[in-house]
């Protein structure tokens, strides 16, 4: 489900001032049931699979396949291997560096990983249309945990606002609920408790 962005961004995460001033384009949220209240984002990150992955929809699948050939086509997507001079891995503070878990600036996929903390993580791609960031972060609820997941956009030239407004339907009606619904799936498979064993517990 979508949420108020102002839900976001008033809890206490590092993004808000790693990434001031880079507009939040949307922010998506989805209960994950059980797993108690110690889950950090790296139980989140283990149960994620790379959209477009024989795991996704079939039409997920296609979606990325398109957008993948259109990237080659017109040039889109960089061909280098490191770290674009844009990066903000390169203004990442080096006390909030040494706290990640991953080294910033390893590659998942087509993005670089900035930081990842137990309570939040965050990934950058940088492309010809976009700037991207992905953040996702993860608080308790009564019942398990609460998943964030914010994107910010960045402009990189005078064609990023168009090609938003064009994958919006896409990204809003189905890759990103596709892919929520498949982490709560995975999420429920590894945490959750079933209504026999918790019957079994109280008896």
């Amino acid at each position: 489900m979508r949420i108020s962005p102002q839900e976001f961004t008033e809890l206490d995460l590092e993004v808000h001032q790693v990434l001031r001033g880079v507009p939040l384009n949307d922010v998506s949220a989805v209960d994950l049931p059980g797993g108690g209240a110690t889950r950090t984002i790296e139980d989140v990150r283990a149960l994620l699979r790379p959209p477009g992955s024989g795991s996704s929809s079939g039409l997920v699948r296609a979606l990325f396949g398109l957008r993948g050939a259109l990237g080659k086509l017109f040039g889109w997507d960089p061909v280098e291997e490191g770290l674009p001079a844009e990066s903000y891995v390169h203004q990442l503070p080096s006390e909030l560096a040494s706290r990640s878990s991953v080294q910033p600036g390893t590659r998942e996929g087509p993005f670089h990983v900035l930081y990842v903390l137990p309570g939040e993580a965050v990934s950058e791609i940088r492309n010809a249309t976009v700037h991207a960031f992905s953040c996702m972060a993860i608080r308790p609820t009564a019942d398990g945990q609460r998943l964030y997941w914010a994107v910010y956009v960045k402009p990189v030239s005078r064609w990023t606002s168009a090609y938003m407004a064009l994958i919006e339907p896409f990204r809003r009606f189905i890759v990103y609920p596709s892919m929520l619904r498949q982490l709560r799936d995975a999420w429920r498979a590894a945490y959750a408790e079933s209504p026999s064993t918790v019957a079994a517990g109280r008896g």
